[in-house]
């Protein structure tokens, strides 16, 4: 019996080692170089100097980068929500749906979700280019003729909306199917029985189907979260197409810049670290509810 409850846990043995030697030294890294002056100097040879807390302070009375942590976390909550809904919305379209259009709408949720964002943003940015861009020809075709020449990505506001839309777009596939395949998992006995009693379609999918998924859309709405939190290429392509990186910097593009551009990566260790606690105080409700629903 001993042996028979130690064979899951040796099983669980490889993954563990995997997971603390790829993310180990990368985490462990990053949480000595927050406490440390690490820049240009140092990438060269010249030893790091031990700085403690000092870049954790500067950070703490920045403006700009409380700024960045408010907008990123809107941004996040924002787009999560929206792509949990929609996805939702879609499953459910999907279950009701003959065979024939239930197919096309799965293969077309696949193709989105399988593009890479690359090439997916290269006709993004296509689309909302200020000079020969669909969107603008599209509205001055219509008779919206101050859309000629407009600067989507110049103001910040128009900008993060576009971006949310991106994001969005190539969430959704992976969350609408997601829940579709834990609509099919209810019993059709049981959406039989409510129909005899007489609930109608909306009651049936509010009181039955929605909090029997519910563990499924916990746990979608926990990964929309994170990635959203953490989103990165989305922003800098955007930024790249015609946007100030000033004004329409998240946490992701904001790391970049202090590491990368300006090779302060004492100070963006410390971002990171601080996205890190974010990521886990923004996902701690959800893992314990999780947990809970286990238990």
């Amino acid at each position: 019996m001993a042996t028979t409850r130690r064979v899951p846990l040796l099983l669980i043995v490889p993954t563990v080692v995997i997971l603390v030697v790829a993310l180990g030294y990368p985490v462990g890294w990053q949480i000595v170089t927050s406490f440390q002056e690490f820049g240009l100097a140092q990438q060269f040879g010249q030893p790091p100097e031990w700085v403690g807390i000092e870049n954790y302070r500067a950070l703490v009375t920045d403006s700009a980068l409380w700024a960045v942590i408010v907008r990123s976390i809107v941004f996040c909550i924002v787009c999560a929500l929206t792509t949990v809904v929609l996805g939702v919305a879609i499953a459910l379209l999907m279950r009701r749906v003959s065979r024939a259009p239930r197919l096309l709408l799965q293969v077309s949720l696949l193709v989105a979700w399988a593009m890479p964002v690359v090439a997916s943003m290269t006709v993004w940015a296509w689309i909302v280019d200020w000079r020969r861009g669909l969107l603008n020809w599209f509205l001055v075709n219509i008779g919206i003729e101050d859309a000629a020449g407009h600067n989507w990505l110049a103001e910040p506001l128009s900008f993060f909306t576009i971006a949310a839309v991106i994001v969005i777009w190539m969430s959704v596939p992976f969350v609408a199917l997601s829940i579709y395949a834990g609509l099919t998992q209810i019993s059709p006995e049981v959406i039989e029985a409510a129909e005899i009693d007489g609930a109608t379609g909306w009651q049936r999918v509010r009181h039955i189907m929605l909090p029997l998924v519910a563990p499924v859309i916990s746990i979608v709405l926990l990964l929309q979260l994170i990635w959203d939190l953490r989103v990165f290429t989305q922003i800098k392509l955007l930024q790249d197409a015609g946007g100030f990186a000033n004004e329409t910097h998240l946490l992701g593009t904001y790391i970049y810049t202090l590491g990368t551009g300006s090779g302060d990566f004492g100070m963006s260790s410390a971002v990171s670290i601080l996205m890190l606690v974010l990521t886990v105080i923004i996902s701690a409700y959800y893992v314990r509810s999780l947990m809970k629903e286990e238990s």
